[in-house]
């Protein structure tokens, strides 16, 4: 399948912004499943600073905003050739050694709702991949998913508390559970095309466990499946902080407001 990928990010500033700094993970890279035949970035109220690969072999983009800028814009555009592997992506692991994907981060670490959800896993022990599926059927089960109930500094356990989130939500919480079983796990942000639309309100995110003899294996609790050929990865980490496709700060007297526009759509060989 081939995926075009229109992205577009905005920030308008109710005053002018006198510097700042933005992080950008925004480019994909070819990789087990995904072939990338093009990908563009243009910026417009920031220019760029440097572009290199982090510890997650992330490709990472530093922009600095212009002085006086009262809006900047990222536009990406790319176009993406994907194959469905069963979410299995293998060993593919950038610099990170497996160990550091065990230990539990602010985000991730589960709490008495998380374990509990955890005790329910009626898998015969030893089956790690049926024991993963369960587990994120069980996420979904106990965390509906619902917009606006939670933010980017909600944590794994808060969400499971709440009984709602987002897919960022439900990746923490299955991250924190997989790696208290012991295993390796990790956020991993991208795009998805859903089937009903073209036009999105934002990125995706699901999360990938490490799994002997296979390697890394995705895992989206949001939709009960792991992912196929409608997805595109972008970015690792071991938690959303690590992957978040736009960060930064930038230095002025006012307020600023985003603005996200983005679809996905399959482009078929005659286009």
């Amino acid at each position: 399948m081939r995926l075009r990928i229109e992205h577009t990010t905005r920030y308008e500033f109710s005053q002018p912004v006198s510097h700042g700094l933005q992080r950008l993970r925004l480019t994909p890279k070819s990789t087990q499943g995904q072939k990338v035949l093009d990908w563009q970035m243009r910026f417009t109220g920031a220019s760029l600073e440097v572009e290199y690969d982090d510890h997650h072999h992330n490709r990472t983009t530093l922009i600095l905003i212009e002085p006086g800028a009262r809006s900047v814009e990222i536009r990406c555009e790319g176009l993406v050739a994907t194959a469905d592997n069963h979410g299995v992506i293998g060993q593919i692991s950038g610099h990170m050694p497996l160990w550091s994907f065990l230990g539990q981060s602010p985000l991730t670490r589960p709490g008495p709702k998380v374990r509990s959800i955890l005790a329910e896993i009626d898998v015969p022990r030893g089956d790690t991949l049926a024991t993963l599926h369960r587990l994120s059927a069980l996420v979904l089960e106990r965390v509906a998913y619902v917009t606006g109930e939670t933010e980017v500094r909600t944590t794994g356990e808060e969400a499971a508390v709440l009984g709602k989130g987002v897919c960022q939500d439900h990746a923490h919480i299955f991250i924190g559970g997989a790696r208290a079983l012991g295993l390796p796990a990790r956020y991993v942000s991208g795009y998805l095309m859903m089937d009903d639309r073209i036009e999105q309100e934002a990125g995706h995110a699901w999360a990938e466990v490490y799994v002997e003899n296979l390697g890394w294996v995705g895992f989206d609790v949001s939709n009960g499946i792991s992912p196929d050929e409608r997805y595109i990865r972008v970015a690792t980490g071991r938690d959303y902080t690590e992957a978040a496709p736009v960060t930064g700060m930038s230095w002025g007297p006012g307020e600023s407001v985003l603005a996200v526009r983005l679809a996905v759509e399959q482009q078929h060989t005659e286009q």
